[in-house]
């Protein structure tokens, strides 16, 4: 049978500053607020970004949150310590000055973690991620790897019953029951983020179901980087542009 042909991509519209006036607003943080380093910890958040962060949760109410594959954890440590944060793709989440609500670690990701550390000890380039509830597996260093990097992460998952988050490069292991898309849902029940229209933003597949429970709230998700088939609405071309759209939120927000 021939294939079916998929659609064309989306040529998406750049957002109005204006869509962000009553937003409760869920930020991706790496490929959307910094650009993707070539290391997990090669990634650096600067005081102007922080700042302009603070400027706009203080227009938006306090409605201003960072959904991350990163753990909470990490996420303070690169400055967020203050802001509303669902950390791990929808596993973890705290409020400021607040200790992480999260499931305790698996022990199957320990034991995933030393088949990484094994996969990667032989591949230059290929490097193993710890959080705090899972581990990721990056091959940006290492591209022909990605295959047999993907073969291993489903094996792992399938032994030890764990999920599979395919990302940039990275395939990482962790809890099921949780995405971005489930943690747009839950803060939106609750204060701050209760009451606004969800916005969210963010680059990789793994924002998909945070773009798709925006829609389905209400709301409209943008899309950081170049065109795909995606539940966003709307398209930033990159990192620069998403700080530059903020700072014309803060603006254009009365």
């Amino acid at each position: 049978m021939p294939e079916t042909a998929l659609p064309p991509l989306p040529d998406l519209p750049a957002p109005s500053p204006a869509l962000l006036t009553g937003a409760a607003l869920f930020l991706d943080f790496d490929g959307t607020l910094a650009p993707i380093a070539d290391t997990p910890d090669g990634v650096h958040v600067d005081d102007d970004l922080l700042a302009l962060l603070a400027a706009l949760r203080s227009k938006l109410d306090g409605r201003l949150a960072i959904v991350s594959g990163r753990s909470i954890a990490t996420l303070r440590e690169f400055g967020f310590e203050d802001f509303l944060l669902a950390g791990t793709h929808g596993l973890e989440f705290a409020a400021p000055g607040e200790a992480p609500d999260a499931p305790p670690r698996p022990p199957a990701i320990d034991a995933v973690e030393r088949a990484f550390h094994i996969f990667a000890d032989t591949r230059p380039g290929v490097l193993v991620e710890r959080k705090s509830i899972s581990v990721g597996l990056h091959f940006r260093g290492a591209p022909d790897c990605g295959e047999a990097a993907g073969l291993l992460a489903h094996q792992l998952a399938e032994e030890h019953g764990l999920a599979v988050q395919a990302g940039k490069m990275l395939f990482e292991l962790r809890p099921g029951g949780a995405d971005k898309g489930s943690a747009v849902t839950r803060l939106m029940q609750q204060a701050p983020m209760a009451g606004g229209t969800p916005i969210f933003i963010g680059d990789d597949v793994t924002d998909e179901e945070g773009f798709a429970a925006a829609a389905q709230l209400g709301g409209h998700g943008i899309l950081v980087g170049p065109a795909r088939h995606t539940h966003a609405a709307f398209g930033l071309e990159q990192v620069a542009a998403v700080r530059h759209y903020l700072a014309q939120g803060v603006a254009a927000i009365i």
